[in-house]
């Protein structure tokens, strides 16, 4: 692929000659990364018939990427927003800090990036006032309308979104319609209308962009469609009409870039720089965890996944769909559990055993009951809530969604929302929204080559509640790659054994690895990765770390180099990999003293995975370390 290349002075030299191609340009503001590797430039030009259009351009490591593309808006009873413009003011400043949450993927992230802030004014009437505000990371761009307060501007309603994102060539890109989709890997130019974000595009063989947003939580969805007469656009399709009045901001619209796949899932925390901080005083109470669901909706069933729980390490139970009756019938009370439910018994022997309760409420419930149940949840002991079938799209939803999260808060309340929600950084604010669906996950038990694709395209926007399972005879992939899918995919509430019970349990050894399993990290590190074919992400916490590899339909050798392990340090690797056939579970288990010089080779059968805990060697089952040395891995 030909690229065009960009220097500082290049993009000076570009935008002379657009100009005299028929976009002549009148002003124009470059906002450069702190290390120069991100330049977002917003143009104010003159094209064709239209005066005074914002346009802007991106460019990454000296290559352009997105070439002229629109901003603006279509508004209801009022004039379009998106020519007739004039430069009005402009703001620049260095924003240089680190921030810490109180779970993720990483301790702490740095939120370092460059900002402009530019106001522009119509020319006629009835003048209203449009703020651009652009950020620039070295990781990605991001930007957003701003509608500062004004008298030529009162209440308002936006039609539609007119922003673009004009890429500079046919990339391949990765469409799903629907949040529970499979995904199609095409050109640009063969994309359909309404595709979800995040939408992930593969710039060459390596470098690759992420388009998403971030702070949706007073806003209309934004899907991605074409545009007519550019054949490798596409355009913000939002699905429905916001209503605002000033002051007044859209959420962010952001652009993650990296030099290569395993980028998308190390810079995961994007989203999260661009939203609030915690909004929580006290947070103490919000507690990761892993999560076995019950479906035994009754007393016995609940003791005995309690009891489960307690023996393996699992710190919550949930009762799903149905501990309330049916859960679409009208009269269904998501306040009365069925009468051979003991809910309040249940609560308390989880407590006595250190392990917490999480209950599923349906929308119906959800929408009319929800100002009742949370501090009656609360009041009952409950520590989470799922949230099912939530509505999602539309300004109203979304808004709802987001005073939901709030409100669980206040009642101490952790949340996983289901089905069609995807996150935009929420989280950070409100840390209590653990996780979500938004994924085609275990629920559709798709295939291992869908499983090599999520998390390139879904996880860059953060956790997904994948629903890992382990002995339904359900699965299209192997035991190994459910077991490696707990560390690839993030999500702080881990749901395990989703379609499983504890009678499916024979005292299978590799059972160990979920048992010591953690949800959240101190670091993480992209091994390798492809989109579609293998993942191999390695996780730390404390003096531990965790590695997960998987591929696609095609059994597959990956090199997992131990550099990122300390120098002059003995560690125990614990191997669980596709096993023999003729293997009860199919797993093997294999256990070898290893060190950063250490490359284990992660063999895996088709659909299959290789899951690695990775120990200090002092701390290593209280035995000698010395029993696992083996040629084949030492150093």
């Amino acid at each position: 692929m030909s690229k065009v290349k960009m220097t500082a002075a290049g993009i000076g030299i570009y935008l002379f000659f657009a100009s005299l191609c028929g976009a002549q340009t009148i002003k124009f503001f470059p906002v450069a990364s702190p290390d120069q590797s991100v330049s977002f430039v917003v143009m104010l030009t003159d094209r064709g018939e239209e005066k005074g259009c914002l346009i802007y351009n991106l460019f990454y490591k000296n290559d352009a990427v997105i070439g002229d593309s629109r901003l603006g808006f279509e508004m209801k009873d009022a004039p379009a927003l998106k020519n007739h413009f004039v430069y009005a003011d402009s703001k620049q400043e260095i924003h240089d800090d680190v921030f810490t949450p109180i779970y993720g993927e990483r301790k702490t992230s740095a939120n370092h990036y460059n900002e402009a802030q530019i106001d522009f004014r119509e020319s006629d009437k009835p003048n209203r006032l449009l703020r651009i505000r652009v950020r620039s990371y070295n990781e990605g761009a991001a930007f957003r309308y701003e509608f500062p307060e004004q008298p030529e501007l009162k209440d308002f309603t936006i039609a539609s979104e007119l922003t673009q994102f004009n890429l500079f060539f046919n990339f391949m890109m990765y469409q799903e319609h629907g949040t529970e989709g499979e995904y199609s890997r095409l050109q640009i130019s063969s994309a359909s209308s309404e595709c979800e974000t995040p939408l992930t595009i593969e710039m060459g063989i390596d470098p690759v962009m992420c388009i998403m947003e971030a702070q949706l939580d007073n806003y209309s969805l934004m899907r991605l469609s074409p545009v007519k007469g550019l054949s490798h656009a596409l355009a913000a399709d939002l699905a429905g009409p916001v209503n605002a009045a000033p002051p007044f901001a859209s959420p962010w619209r952001v652009i993650l870039l990296g030099d290569k796949h395993g980028d998308l899932i190390e810079r995961s925390d994007f989203l999260l720089k661009l939203n609030p901080p915690i909004a929580l005083k006290d947070s103490s109470w919000i507690k990761p965890g892993k999560v076995i669901r019950c479906t035994q909706l009754n007393t016995e069933g609940g003791k005995e996944y309690i009891d489960f729980a307690e023996k393996h390490k699992i710190d919550y139970v949930h009762f799903d769909a149905g501990w309330y009756g049916p859960e679409w019938e009208k009269d269904s009370d998501a306040r009365k559990p069925k009468e051979d439910l003991d809910l309040p018994f249940l609560i308390d022997y989880a407590k006595k055993r250190h392990i917490g309760i999480s209950l599923y409420v349906n929308r119906n419930a959800l929408m009319t009951q929800l100002d009742e149940i949370l501090p009656l949840y609360r009041k009952w002991g409950v520590k989470a809530v799922k949230f099912g079938f939530v509505e999602v799209g539309s300004q109203a939803a979304m808004r709802w969604l987001a005073e939901a999260v709030k409100k669980a808060a206040d009642c101490l309340l952790m949340v996983d929302i289901h089905d069609a929600y995807r996150p935009s950084g929420l989280s950070r604010t409100y840390p209590n929204l653990m996780t979500q669906e938004g994924v085609r996950g275990n629920e559709h038990m798709p295939a291992a080559g869908h499983d090599a694709i999520l998390p390139f395209t879904r996880f860059p926007a953060g956790a997904a509640d994948h629903t890992i399972c382990y002995y339904t005879n359900r699965m299209k992939t192997t035991r190994a790659h459910q077991l490696a899918a707990s560390v690839v995919y993030y999500s702080p509430l881990q749901f395990l054994f989703w379609y499983d019970k504890p009678s499916d349990f024979q005292g299978d050894p590799e059972m160990e690895f979920f048992e010591n399993l953690k949800t959240v990290w101190d670091e993480t590190k992209v091994i390798q990765g492809r989109i579609g074919d293998y993942a191999a992400v390695a996780r730390q916490s404390g003096q531990e770390w965790f590695v997960g590899c998987i591929t696609d339909e095609n059994a597959r050798v990956l090199d997992i180099p131990l550099t990122f392990l300390t120098q002059d340090a003995k560690y125990v690797a614990h191997i669980y990999s596709d096993g023999d056939e003729k293997d009860g579970t199919k797993v093997k288990i294999e256990r070898y003293l290893v060190d950063s010089a250490t490359v284990i080779q992660a063999k895996m059968a088709a659909s299959g995975g290789c899951a690695m805990r990775i120990v200090p060697a002092a701390a290593a089952d209280s035995k000698s370390w010395r029993q696992y040395v083996n040629p084949d891995f030492s150093r």
